[in-house]
């Protein structure tokens, strides 16, 4: 097939270059001051759709701008969506408007601390958050150094492009 059926999304704060003023903001949760990346992954890792945008806004309203992307380039075939808790509200339901089924990964509520999910965390790590590691392998990208949103999201794809043309070729 084509395109996949289930993909995962999640967000990453990086910090931003200095004298760079465009989508800058302050994510209280990680107190990175920068811009925050939204990633869709499918099942392997490979990169679908890109957002940044600054980091002080919410993920899950800021992620709907995605459901269109999402769909352009996955069609019908897009059954289920995995994420975190930050996708529950605002982005779980723009998804029903679509009938795509929403998963949230969460634990069980009677645990305290942190316990790997099994959905999210297969073999301890998420497929996006393995993603997300693969590009602090780039220089480029580890720091957005980006004066455009625009010019950020390419070099996410450029990155994924090559992370896809050494599995090919190895």
């Amino acid at each position: 097939m084509p395109t996949p059926s289930l993909v995962c999304v999640d967000s990453q704060s990086v910090k931003l270059g200095p004298m760079i003023c465009e989508e800058r903001g302050l994510d209280p949760n990680k107190r990175v001051n920068g811009r925050k990346r939204q990633f869709v992954v499918d099942t392997q890792g490979r990169l679908w759709v890109a957002h940044v945008h600054s980091a002080n806004q919410a993920d899950g309203p800021t992620s709907c701008t995605l459901i269109g992307d999402v769909l352009w380039r996955m069609g019908e075939r897009l059954e289920k969506v995995l994420g975190d808790q930050a996708y529950n509200g605002v982005f779980a339901a723009e998804l029903a408007r679509w009938s795509i089924d929403f998963q949230k990964a969460s634990r069980p509520e009677s645990v305290l601390g942190f316990v790997p999910v099994a959905k999210r965390w297969p073999g301890r790590l998420a497929v996006v958050e393995r993603t997300i590691g693969w590009t602090n392998f780039f220089r480029r990208i580890v720091k957005d150094y980006e004066h455009t949103v625009c010019s950020s999201v390419s070099w996410l794809y450029l990155s994924n492009i090559q992370i896809m043309l050494q599995r090919i070729l190895n």
